[in-house]
C-alpha cells in the first residue's frame, strides 16, 4: 500500500505520524529488550509534549542473529488470533545497553544501534558491516479520513541489492520495483496473485525480514520509495523480525529454524506421479489402461493420483467413491498397490451442499458461520458449499476421521487442493480474526491432513501435494505450482514461481509437467519433461486432457523414460539434498544466489536453477531448442555427454529435444545409483562415484544416505595423475572418470588419469 504522493506530499485524506525523535529508552536486561519512545515531532520545550502522539518501538531477540521489532501507536488493542508459531532458542537473551548517544542490542553478530535524540536512525549491522537502516520517514503510524489506521516501516536498500521471496510469485524473481500484497488467491500462475503468500523477503546482502502478521501485509519493494523496502499492516502495531546471515543460505537456515523446516519425505515420493487429469472421463478400466501403458513401454511409475472426479459431481467433498466409475474401490486400490504403486487422492476443505457431510457439519457446528449464526455458503466452485472450521478441534477430528477411512482402504497420500478463497465476513469457533485467518486457514488445513498422515503412516511417510500456503507451511510438503498454462512462457513463469518459493523457505516443490490449462503441443511437453523430472517432485497432470506420454508421440515416451531413469539414478544425490531441506531448510531447487552469493551476475537470473548444490539445470524455453544461460566460474562437466565448459560467462547453446544444459559443479563427485526403475532402493549399494568434475588437487567427501542404517561415506581425491577413492568395506561401489570405471568392495579404488584436452 502506498502512503505518499511522491517523496514530499501525502495523498489527500492521509495523516502520517512519523518517528522524529528518540525521547527516552528503557533497558530491560532481564528480558533482553530495548523499549524506545519516539515522539512524532521534535520536542523543543515542555509545551511540545502536549497533544503529541508517541510511538513505542520495542527491540528484542528470540534467537542468536535474529532481532524482533515491534512498532506500536496505541497499545490498548488486544492481540488478535491467529499468529505465526515461532520456535526461538530456549533461554537465549541478547545483550542490551544504552548510553547518552545510543541504545544497543547485540544478538550474535547482529547489532542494532538506535541513535538517541532528534532524528530517527536505527542501524542493523553484522560483523561491523551495515546491512540496512531505518531512517527519517521510515517509521510511521498513518490514519486516513475514514478512520483506518496503518503502521509502516521502511528499510534502506544499498546499490545493487536484490530482494527475493514473498512466497511463490510468477513474475521476475527479483522483487525490486514490485508492489506485493500478501493475500492468498486462486489466480493461476499468470497474474500478480499467488496461492502461497509469505510475508518474508530475502536480501542479496545476507539478511531477511519476516513481518509477523498472517493477515494482509503490503510490501513496496523499491517501488514507492525506490531506495527502500516498505512494509505495512492495517491497525495500531507492526511486528517484524530481521534475520542475519551472513549469506542468503544462512538466512534461510535461521528463518526456517524459527518458522519450521520441511518434514522428511518418503523415498517413493521422488518417483514419477501420474494423474487422471481433472475433467477427463475415467473409470477403473481407464486407469488400468494408463498403468498398463506405462509398464508396456518400460516407463517407471511410483504414484497414481485420482483427481476430483473420483467423487461424484456436486458432492465434493464427501469422500465417497463414485459407484458407477469405481464400484470396487478397495479392490481397485489393492490391485494397483500390488503393482508397486502408491495412491494419492484429491481433496479440498469445501463441503458442497449436496455432500453427505454438509448436513452433519452444519448441525454439529463444524462449518464456518456468518456473524448472524448462519452457515457461510456460496456457489463458486461447488454449489452451496460451506467451509470446514479447522479452529474447532471437533471439526478437525470429524474431517480427518474420513481421511483415516481412506487410508485404511489403501490411500497413501492426499492432494490438498484449494484453501485460498477464504471469506472474511465470517466467525470462527475459537474467535480468530477472519482477516488474519484468510491466509492462515491453509496452514490449519494442511497441518490437519499432514498430521493425520503422520499418525497413520508414521514419521517420514507423510506427504501432501498442496497448492496453498503461508509462512510455516513448508513444514507440510510437497507444494506444487498451481494452474499454469500449456505454453513456453508459462513454463518460464512456473520456474520463477519455484525459485521464489525456495527463497521463501520451502524445501520441496513440483509443477504440472506440460502445463495444466490447455493441451501442450508435443514439443513443449517434451521440453517440460526434462524440467519436471529434474525438480524435487515430478507429476504428469492436466485439466481437460491426459498427460500419458504416448498421447503425444513415441519420442515423448522415450524422453519420459530417459529422464525418469536418470532421476532414479540420481537418488543418492537427491536424497542428500532432501536431507538438507529437512535439516537446514535449504530448497532442493535453488536460485543461484544461494550457492554463489558473491557473484553479482547471478542476482537477476531466473531462467535456470541449481538442483541442490552441485547440478545446474537450464530448461530449454524456446521452441528452437536454443537456450541462453549463465555459468559461474570454474570447469563444469555435462552430466549428459561429458563435455567440459569453462564458466564465468553467459553461453548460448542449441540442444536436441532430449537434451538440456545439465552441468556438474566444479569440485563435485556425483554419486549415481545402481537402480533406475524406482526411487526407493538402497542408494549406497552399487553406487558409482562420478569424478569428472574434480581438478588436480581436489579432495571431495561424498555422503550417501541410506533408507535404513548409517549413511555411506566416501573420500575421493585427485593428485599427481591419480584418482583415488576410499569407501565402506561392506559395499560394492565403483569410481568413474571419463567413462572408465573401477569397481571396489570397500577399501580403495584407483584410476590413472591421462592428459586431457584443453577446456573449450
Amino acid at each position: 500500500m502506498k502512503f505518499t504522493d511522491g517523496y514530499w506530499l501525502l495523498p489527500a485524506g492521509f495523516t502520517a505520524l512519523r518517528a522524529a525523535e528518540v525521547r527516552d529508552v528503557e533497558v530491560d536486561s532481564d528480558h533482553g529488550r530495548l523499549i524506545v519512545y519516539a515522539t512524532t515531532r521534535v520536542v523543543r520545550d515542555r509545551g511540545d509534549t502536549l497533544n503529541a502522539p508517541l510511538l513505542t518501538v520495542t527491540f528484542s531477540s528470540p534467537a542468536s542473529g535474529v532481532v524482533g521489532v515491534r512498532i506500536a501507536h496505541h497499545e490498548g488493542y488486544p492481540r488478535r488470533r491467529p499468529g505465526f508459531e515461532f520456535t526461538g532458542e530456549p533461554g537465549f537473551r541478547p545483550v542490551v545497553w544504552a548510553d547518552p548517544d545510543a541504545a544497543v542490542l547485540v544478538s550474535g553478530d547482529l547489532v542494532v544501534t538506535v541513535r538517541r535524540g532528534p532524528g530517527w536512525q536505527v542501524e542493523f549491522s553484522s560483523a561491523r558491516r551495515v546491512l540496512t537502516t531505518s531512517t527519517a520517514r521510515s517509521v510511521a503510524a498513518v490514519i486516513d479520513d475514514q478512520g483506518q489506521h496503518y503502521v509502516h516501516e521502511q528499510l534502506t536498500l544499498s546499490p545493487g541489492e536484490a530482494i527475493y521471496g514473498l512466497g511463490e510469485r510468477f513474475g521476475p524473481a527479483v522483487r525490486n520495483g514490485q508492489s506485493v500484497d500478501i493475500w492468498n488467491a486462486d489466480g493461476g500462475t499468470s497474474s500478480e496473485q499467488a496461492y502461497k503468500n509469505v510475508p518474508f523477503f530475502l536480501s542479496s546482502r545476507g539478511y531477511g525480514v519476516l513481518v509477523n502478521d498472517p493477515g494482509r501485509v503490503s510490501f513496496e519493494i523499491a517501488s514507492e520509495a525506490v531506495e527502500r523496502t516498505q512494509f505495512s499492516v492495517p491497525g495500531q502495531s507492526l511486528e517484524y523480525l530481521l534475520i542475519d546471515g551472513p549469506t542468503p543460505a544462512d538466512v534461510l537456515r535461521r528463518y526456517t529454524a524459527l518458522a519450521g523446516r520441511p518434514a522428511a519425505l518418503p523415498a517413493w515420493s521422488f518417483g514419477l506421479w501420474l494423474s487422471t487429469s481433472f475433467t477427463t472421463s475415467y473409470d477403473e478400466a481407464t486407469i488400468t489402461g494408463f498403468v498398463d501403458g506405462m509398464a508396456e513401454r518400460g516407463l517407471p511409475l511410483s504414484v497414481f493420483h485420482f483427481d476430483c472426479f473420483w467423487m461424484r459431481e456436486f458432492h465434493w467433498t464427501d469422500f465417497v467413491w463414485d459407484p458407477e466409475a469405481f464400484p470396487d474401490p478397495g479392490g481397485m486400490l489393492a490391485r494397483l498397490k500390488a503393482r508397486g504403486l502408491r495412491i494419492c487422492v484429491w481433496i479440498n476443505p469445501y463441503i458442497a451442499q449436496r455432500s453427505r457431510l454438509f448436513r452433519e457439519g452444519a448441525e454439529r457446528g463444524y462449518l464456518v458461520h456468518r456473524p448472524d449464526g448462519s452457515v457461510w455458503q456460496w456457489d463458486l466452485w461447488q454449489a452451496g458449499m460451506g467451509l470446514v472450521d479447522f479452529t474447532n478441534p471437533d471439526a478437525r477430528k470429524w474431517f480427518t476421521g474420513y481421511l483415516r477411512q481412506l487410508l485404511d482402504l489403501g490411500v497413501d497420500c492426499f492432494k490438498t487442493d484449494f484453501g485460498e478463497r477464504i471469506p472474511t465476513e465470517v466467525t470462527y469457533h475459537d474467535g480468530s480474526d477472519p482477516v488474519r485467518m484468510h491466509n492462515y486457514y491453509t496452514h490449519l488445513y494442511n497441518r490437519a491432513v499432514f498430521d493425520t498422515l503422520r499418525e497413520v503412516k508414521g514419521e517420514g511417510e507423510a506427504v501432501l501435494f498442496a497448492r496453498s500456503a503461508t509462512a510455516g507451511g513448508q513444514q507440510f510438503p510437497v507444494h506444487w505450482g498451481g494452474d499454469n498454462e500449456s505454453t513456453f512462457a508459462s513454463m518460464a513463469g512456473t520456474l520463477r514461481g519455484g525459485l521464489s518459493l525456495g527463497l521463501s523457505g520451502f524445501g520441496y516443490w513440483s509443477h504440472d509437467i506440460g502445463g495444466f490449462e490447455g493441451t501442450p503441443d508435443p514439443l513443449l511437453f517434451k521440453r517440460w519433461l526434462a524440467f519436471g523430472l529434474l525438480s524435487s517432485h515430478s507429476r504428469l497432470h492436466g485439466s481437460g486432457s491426459v498427460r500419458v506420454p504416448w498421447s503425444f508421440d513415441e519420442e515423448a515416451v522415450a524422453i519420459t523414460g530417459k529422464f525418469t531413469r536418470l532421476k532414479h539414478r540420481l537418488m543418492p544425490y537427491l536424497a542428500r539434498i532432501a536431507e538438507q531441506a529437512h535439516s537446514d531448510g535449504l530448497p532442493m531447487l535453488r536460485h543461484l544466489v544461494l550457492e554463489f552469493p558473491d557473484d553479482p551476475a547471478v542476482r537477476q537470473v531466473d531462467t535456470e536453477y541449481l538442483l541442490g548444490d552441485s547440478l545446474l539445470v537450464a530448461p530449454v524455453l524456446e521452441p528452437s531448442g536454443e537456450v541462453e544461460f549463465y555459468l559461474p566460474q570454474g570447469r563444469w562437466v555435462s552430466l549428459l555427454d561429458g563435455s567440459q565448459t569453462s564458466g564465468g560467462r553467459w553461453l548460448r547453446q542449441l540442444h536436441a529435444v532430449d537434451s538440456l544444459p545439465l552441468l556438474v559443479r566444479p569440485g563435485t563427485v556425483l554419486p549415481l545409483g545402481a537402480v533406475d526403475d524406482r526411487p526407493d532402493y538402497d542408494w549406497a549399494d552399487g553406487v558409482t562415484l562420478l569424478a569428472d568434475a574434480l581438478a588436480e588437487g581436489d579432495r571431495c567427501q561424498v555422503h550417501v544416505p541410506r533408507p535404513a542404517g548409517q549413511p555411506a561415506q566416501f573420500v575421493v581425491e585427485r593428485t599427481g595423475g591419480l584418482l583415488t577413492a576410499t569407501g565402506p568395506q561392506n559395499l560394492v561401489w565403483s569410481l568413474r572418470l571419463d567413462a572408465r570405471t573401477v569397481a571396489a568392495r570397500g577399501g580403495r579404488a584407483e584410476l590413472t588419469i591421462d592428459d586431457r584436452e584443453p577446456i573449450p
